[in-house]
């Protein structure tokens, strides 16, 4: 038995031990299973103990300064830990202002339109998870409590009224329904247009008809799946109606899943009314959302989330402009031409045409939400500039977002720092614990400032008190 086990060895004759065949695989084995450990250990200490530090103001508005990139090996996770509203608690205002709620008991809505009779239509979808690995599948785990993706997707629009003026929706019933995650809306004369995650609709709208029961014509194709729940896809017309601009997010993070995935995503498309004449206007965009058109100019702009897994503050999220051949950066570069290391292959012939934004928002905060205020309800301070909901962080240690701000225009452009304007989703910021996420930011007919919460199920009314 030991012989079989000794050799000699053919330079010098001494014996020599011979181990099993499994010894190494055997210590391979133990090797991996003391990495995986490792990573989950490394992992664990990371959701339980984000740390972080709050937002810089040095790095938000027309000329931020940039943090380095500091992406850890595992990811910083501090994901929202939502847990609804407590009775009697609403989110807060600037003094001078109050804040209601307009509708309730809704599921999940996250966009808001107001048509000319002002009839306010909620968008109400939500995420899917995503199962196809394990990576997937530790992400879901990691938020599996932050306000999406817990349920089936509502998939529909609903309709609210407020009939006597108070201020709170009396009629609240559904006005389109079986849909594939509605988001965005825009009306143009009769034809009431409707994107999903996978294209955009053409439905015939009659003044005050309380719902659609006719069926809708595609008249566009759009790209749907990808990273990080990049489902949502905004629509807005121009101010004469002839024309359609749609924001579509990128299919990954930083183009990891093959670029020929992104085409005519990360991006802002224009197209006509009809479906015809599809065109690129902006692109290099990861995630714009929000659309809106500057009253003074005419001027369409967008919010745009930015990469994760980079570090805390970088790169970030971003309020700017959308003309037409605009390109900022994504994959290869973000901020202008800060060049992101991980893409490859490099371009920099790409990197070269990459614009700064207009204003930085801050890392992470998840800005979706945008409307020029333009009406004579609000003090003078507010009637000229853009209102902004950050719907919250994950990917950051110190949680940022979480509330709607305020950012000052003047002559057509932004003109100061952005101003907390509806707070208190969170009991205390520096906690995951959060009551509710705000999403889509319209206002109203009357002036009143309506912010759709899709983790509270509530859309939140908020007027200047009298």
């Amino acid at each position: 038995m030991l012989g079989a086990a000794m050799g000699t060895d053919p330079e010098d004759g001494r014996s020599k031990v011979r181990r099993p065949a499994g010894h190494w695989w055997r210590r391979g084995v133990l090797a991996l299973g003391l990495v995986i450990v490792l990573l989950l250990g490394s992992l664990a200490y990371s959701v339980f103990h984000p740390g972080g530090r709050p937002q810089d103001p040095a790095g938000l508005g027309t000329d931020p300064k940039l943090a380095p990139t500091d992406g850890p090996l595992i990811p910083t996770t501090n994901a929202a830990n939502v847990q609804g509203w407590p009775a009697g608690r609403t989110p807060s205002a600037p003094r001078g202002f109050a804040v209601t709620q307009f509708a309730a008991g809704l599921d999940h809505p996250r966009w808001l339109y107001q048509l000319p009779n002002g009839d306010v239509l909620a968008a109400e979808a939500d995420t899917r998870r995503q199962t196809d690995s394990l990576v997937s599948r530790v992400f879901n785990w990691l938020r599996r409590n932050d306000g999406s993706g817990q349920r089936p997707s509502a998939n529909r629009i609903t309709l609210l009224r407020d009939t006597n003026g108070d201020g709170v929706a009396d009629v609240q019933e559904p006005f389109l329904d079986n849909l594939n995650q509605p988001f965005g809306m825009a009306l143009v004369g009769t034809s009431l247009y409707v994107c999903t995650t996978d294209g955009v609709w053409r439905y015939t709208y009659q003044p005050g008809q309380t719902r659609i029961s006719t069926p809708g014509v595609k008249i566009m194709d759009l790209p749907a799946g990808g990273y990080n729940n990049h489902w949502t896809r905004n629509i807005l017309a121009s101010q004469d109606g002839n024309r359609l601009y749609v924001t579509v997010g990128s299919a990954s993070n930083i183009g990891e899943n093959g670029l020929d995935r992104e085409t005519r995503r990360a991006a802002v498309l224009e197209i006509t009314p009809d479906g015809s004449g599809q065109h690129v206007r902006a692109s290099g965009m990861r995630n714009p959302n929000g659309l809106a058109v500057e009253p003074t100019t005419g001027m369409l702009w967008t919010v745009v989330n930015e990469r994760d897994l980079a570090g805390d503050d970088v790169p970030p999220d971003y309020l700017t402009r959308v003309r037409d051949g605009d390109f900022y950066g994504w994959p290869w570069s973000y901020w202008g031409q800060h060049v992101d290391e991980r893409v490859q292959p490099p371009r920099p012939d790409l990197v070269a045409k990459a614009l700064p934004p207009d204003y930085a928002l801050g890392a992470h905060v998840a800005a979706l939400g945008l409307t020029f205020y333009n009406n004579t309800a609000f003090p003078e301070h507010y009637r000229t500039g853009a209102f902004i909901s950050e719907h919250g962080s994950w990917n950051r240690g110190y949680p940022v977002g979480f509330k709607v701000v305020y950012v000052p225009f003047q002559n057509g452009l932004p003109a100061g720092p952005p101003e907390d304007f509806l707070t208190g989703f969170k009991a205390d910021p520096a906690t995951s614990d959060t009551f509710g996420r705000p999403v889509g930011v319209i206002a109203d007919r009357t002036g009143g400032l309506l912010v759709a919460d899709d983790a509270g199920d509530t859309v939140w009314r908020v007027a200047a008190a009298h």
